[in-house]
């Protein structure tokens, strides 16, 4: 499995404007993306009043979600104290677990950061653009919250994405109080959050066995099906590695396909997996559902209320 470019990804790709230096680079290389792309970001925002599912109070207080995430966003990274304390793999884990719900994740694990969990560069924002991801800390704290249930349940109404700009946000504040106390001890901590993710978060909870991924590209955790939001510490501090779940939901996902059915842009597949990158997996046209979210105006989520196992089904009842 090679190593993902996050300029590649829609949210980078998109915020590529026409003449920059970056919106060059990134079409000379790939052409074949210039037309579809220009299309997508000549269509309304996400949030536009004129989309037809605008709501101007949720409207606002996604904006303003965003904003404090945004402004958040510097303070990821940070220098560890001098004063470094020593213990075992085994009580570090337990500790930081702990710290994590009680900070109000609702799932913990860890995971060994291989380096494909790891972008090769980062792409997101222009002062970052094209710059090799080298710092690749060994052991990754991965932590999903709970989106509600009544509110997914409204897709793709705004409502279910003001509670996709309350969880982005809330996985941000965890993430960085997990990171500074990390850092309090002596060691090296980097928030990954909305907007400023060095890596594949999806790739990291699965590995600490948050999750496996269903037909719809998302992970699903036995507690929650796929209404989680994830978040992810990476960190030189000593950590005991959790399992992944021995979950196959091939054969449940084959014959379900509900997600595929509802999917208002056709962006799930109906067919079987394939290898992407390297890994077999059912391949999501991002480009399809992307366009769907800046024709609706939000971040739709039906693919999420549809899902058998966001209504309880757990892993026991799918085998």
């Amino acid at each position: 499995m090679t190593r993902y470019d996050e300029r590649d990804t829609m949210f980078a790709r998109m915020n590529y404007e026409a003449g920059s230096p970056e919106y060059r680079d990134y079409y000379s290389r790939h052409p074949e993306l210039k037309e579809v792309d220009d299309d997508l970001r000549g269509r309304p925002n996400l949030c536009d009043s004129s989309c037809p599912s605008y709501e101007p109070f949720e409207a606002s207080e996604i904006r303003s979600n965003f904003s404090l995430v945004e402004d958040l966003r510097p303070l990821c990274e940070g220098m560890p104290s001098n004063n470094r304390f020593r213990s075992d793999s085994s009580s570090f884990t337990d500790l930081v677990k702990r710290v994590a719900h009680d900070f109000g994740a609702d799932l913990v694990g860890v995971a060994e950061m291989k380096p494909e969990f790891y972008y090769s560069h980062r792409g997101r924002h222009r002062e970052h653009y094209g710059k090799k991801i080298t710092d690749l800390l060994p052991f990754g704290i991965a932590f999903a919250v709970e989106i509600k249930k009544d509110m997914i349940d409204s897709a793709p109404a705004m409502t279910a994405m003001v509670e996709s700009s309350r969880t982005y946000l809330k996985a941000a504040t965890i993430g960085l109080s997990i990171s500074y106390f990390i850092r309090s001890l002596g060691y090296s901590a980097r928030n990954h959050m909305d907007g400023n993710y060095l890596a594949i978060l999806p790739l990291v909870a699965e590995a600490s066995g948050l999750g496996v991924f269903g037909r719809h590209g998302l992970l699903i955790s036995d507690r929650f099906g796929p209404r989680i939001k994830l978040g992810l510490v990476t960190t030189d501090m000593p950590l005991k590695c959790d399992q992944s779940i021995d979950v196959d939901l091939e054969s449940f996902c084959g014959s379900c396909g509900i997600c595929s059915k509802k999917c208002p842009a056709s962006a799930i597949p109906v067919n079987g997996k394939e290898i992407v990158n390297g890994t077999r997996r059912w391949r999501i046209s991002h480009e399809l559902c992307y366009s769907y979210w800046r024709t609706n105006g939000t971040d739709c989520g039906i693919c999420i209320r549809v899902c058998p196992f966001s209504k309880g089904i757990g892993f026991s009842q799918s085998m």
